[in-house]
């Protein structure tokens, strides 16, 4: 796509009939889904992806931004909680909502793509840190662990709890686990 030239109406629409399709698909099989997949799902050719969305990372980028800006925008409310310890694990529950049923949010966090450097992402992952420093400065929340870990943990766990087999009680039980882990005893 040129950049700076305004899509005619029928690119226009192909391209969010493209997105779309990427949002529901990266939601429910994550980033591993075929290009050719999404094309289908869309009504379009293979090309008319390729035109607007030139690898699968650029797609799934503009497919998942929607949903972390989201996300920052809840954690930037909870940044000036009362309760610092309740608005961290309340962000991780809500998190944890949206991903269970989101793939594409587990593939997000920690990601090895460039998306991890996108700054939708880095304002998302600014967010959490601003929460998770203030739960650990009110004693709720282990000191010894970084923003980094807490992304290992909690990508980890997503991507076990999104096995086909798994229940939502045993999901929730599992990052109950996790979050457990977090807690100062």
């Amino acid at each position: 796509m040129t950049e700076g030239r305004p899509l005619r109406a029928d690119a226009r629409r192909n391209r969010e009939r493209v997105l779309a399709a990427a949002r529901e698909a990266f939601a429910a099989e994550g980033i591993s889904v075929p290009l050719d997949e999404i094309a289908r799902r869309a009504g379009v050719g293979p090309g008319t992806v390729y035109r607007h969305f030139p690898t699968k990372e650029a797609l799934f980028h503009a497919a998942i931004v929607d949903n972390i800006e989201r996300l920052t925008d809840y954690a930037r409310e909870l940044a000036t909680a009362a309760d610092p310890v309740h608005a961290f694990f309340g962000f991780l529950d809500h998190w944890v909502a949206e991903g269970a049923v989101k793939r594409d949010l587990a593939e997000a966090i920690g990601s090895d793509h460039a998306l991890e450097l996108s700054s939708p992402v880095k304002g998302m992952l600014d967010s959490i840190e601003t929460l998770l420093h203030r739960a650990q400065r009110s004693g709720g929340v282990r000191p010894d662990i970084d923003l980094d870990d807490l992304l290992r943990a909690l990508k980890g766990t997503f991507l076990v709890t999104h096995i086909p087999t798994i229940t939502d009680a045993q999901r929730r039980r599992t990052f109950a686990i996790v979050f457990d882990g977090l807690r100062v005893r």
